[in-house]
């Protein structure tokens, strides 16, 4: 699993959008991802917390998470930076420091591609 800030910035424009079985809908960047880190489990993460109220009030969401040796905490913010939801991951081998994702219109989305 390599991938790279710089592999992501490639994605501007989704030509394929993907249906999650939660009816919403990923890119191109974010299937990319999954596939090359390893991370269907973090498009479930964000699709699934879908199912909570305050979580799904926002219009906007940014989803992000952040590593820490083999943990992570991954936080759902309002796009100006409140917290809405947080989750800790117990065991990751994720392998970027840090990636953050959006969430709007059903769409979740690298932030190149917003």
């Amino acid at each position: 699993m390599r991938i790279t800030e710089a592999d992501l910035s490639q994605f501007t424009v989704s030509e394929t959008w993907y249906r999650h079985m939660t009816g919403a809908t990923f890119t191109d960047g974010v299937k990319y991802l999954a596939d090359n880190a390893g991370a269907y489990w973090l498009i479930d993460e964000c699709l699934f917390r879908q199912r909570f109220r305050r979580v799904r009030a926002e219009e906007f969401q940014v989803w992000i998470l952040r590593v820490n040796g083999s943990t992570a905490v991954l936080t759902c913010e309002d796009g100006n930076n409140n917290e809405v939801h947080a989750k800790r991951i117990e065991f990751t081998d994720f392998p970027l420091p840090e990636i953050k994702l959006y969430f709007c219109n059903n769409v979740l989305m690298l932030p190149s591609e917003y």
